[in-house]
């Protein structure tokens, strides 16, 4: 099944800015172009993906996604859904028969977990899984077979949004917790989280890591991650 993943990303300048209070402008756009990396390396190494697609304005991130990336170019930048839809567009086009919309702030995910679950969807023959985020309510990733099983609505509510529209098209869903997944970074409190995690993940989200530390968030003592259903 050839398999397409897709990661809209706004400008690494204007993103995480429920962080002003906690990180300079500077500071985030760090810490944005290092998640992205991360998650650029995780999907580089999961052998179920055969391409990868950026959806950006952003030229840091079209030169962070390098040669082997393919990167669709958003100057509207009118929003996560609209950018999912451009990149949909492409792995049409392209000849992709699923599609995981996934986002460039889960330093976490991890290629062998990611990997698992989209066996899972094709063995089990799911047409939309739907990753929530930790609180239960957002939706951080989206597994799609075909890939215009459904449109993607992200924001927030999203995964109740996401169940929905499966349902009216009557097509087959899972949500599906994915520890890697869960966790994306818009807060202070999503900063702690990602700290507590990297302190007993040697090795996990190298680049996130290094920045946390240049950024005086170097991981906090407890490992521990809430995840709620």
């Amino acid at each position: 099944m050839r398999t397409i993943a897709i990661l809209p990303i706004k400008s690494f300048g204007a993103a995480k800015q429920r962080l002003s209070g906690l990180l300079t402008g500077g500071s985030r756009e760090t810490l944005a172009g290092a998640m992205f990396s991360d998650v650029l390396a995780t999907l580089r190494a999961a052998p179920a993906i055969h391409e990868i697609v950026v959806v950006t304005a952003n030229r840091v991130a079209d030169d962070v996604a390098g040669g082997s990336i393919s990167v669709i170019h958003d100057p509207q930048e009118s929003g996560q859904s609209a950018a999912a839809g451009l990149g949909i567009s492409h792995a049409l086009e392209a000849g992709h028969d699923r599609v995981l919309l996934v986002p460039g702030d889960t330093p976490l995910l991890d290629a062998e977990e990611l990997g698992a679950m989209l066996e899972r969807a094709e063995a089990a023959g799911t047409a939309v899984t739907i990753v929530p985020d930790r609180h239960g309510k957002g939706t951080n990733a989206l597994v799609l077979i075909p890939p215009t099983a459904i449109a993607p609505a992200f924001g927030p509510d999203s995964l109740a949004r996401h169940a929905a529209a499966a349902e009216v098209a009557g097509v087959s869903y899972r949500i599906e917790q994915v520890a890697g997944l869960m966790l994306d970074i818009d807060t202070p409190a999503d900063l702690a989280a990602l700290s507590a995690t990297l302190a007993g993940a040697d090795g996990r989200a190298p680049a996130t890591r290094v920045a946390l530390a240049r950024l005086g968030q170097a991981p906090a003592e407890s490992p521990q991650l809430e995840v709620r259903s």
